[in-house]
């Protein structure tokens, strides 16, 4: 197997540093593996899937433009209330991708939800503002869990980019 090209460092989350700054990086970590999984791609290898698994990268990486943008956006400031890939007849909108959709747009897309995501998270004064949208069950939720969550999704997907990139062309790695 392949070891991902080194083109790019890898941000390194630090070992010691404040609870803000630990899950800032953990998460910019988590999003740069996200964007190593699908680069070099071309479109017939970002929609190959694997088994009976429904999964491909570009639904990933537009379901992960999405997921910033509920947490980020729309439930944290509330400054927007509605999806990129909203469809009233389809929830998984984000994954359900047409022919017209490519890569290039799904990551213009996710990037401009990671730059929003970024100000909004440097301009909160605390990881304990609390989210201007209520969670149903969960209630309030504050920034500190909106970030830890992020880092769990992120974890999560990374690990299906990983296992689809490793089937696609034998590449390996963070």
């Amino acid at each position: 197997m392949a070891p991902m090209p080194e083109r790019d460092e890898l941000p390194e989350p630090g070992t010691t540093t404040d609870e803000r700054t630990m899950l800032v990086e953990f998460l910019d970590y988590f999003r740069a593996v996200l964007e190593r999984k699908v680069d070099g791609l071309d479109e017939a290898q970002a929609r190959m899937r694997v088994g009976a698994s429904t999964i491909d990268l570009l639904g990933l990486v537009r379901h992960m433009a999405e997921v910033e943008r509920w947490w980020f956006r729309q439930a944290l400031t509330g400054e927007v209330d509605h999806g990129i890939y909203e469809d009233p007849d389809d929830v998984d909108a984000d994954w359900h991708h047409t022919t017209a959709d490519t890569l290039p747009t799904a990551l213009s897309a996710w990037r401009t939800e990671v730059a929003h995501a970024r100000a909004n998270v440097a301009a909160a004064p605390s990881l304990d503002v609390v989210a201007a949208h209520r969670s149903g069950p969960r209630g309030e939720i504050s920034l500190r869990w909106i970030m830890v969550h992020m880092i769990e999704e992120y974890a999560r997907h990374c690990g299906h980019a990983d296992f689809l990139r490793e089937v696609i062309d034998g590449r390996v790695g963070d």
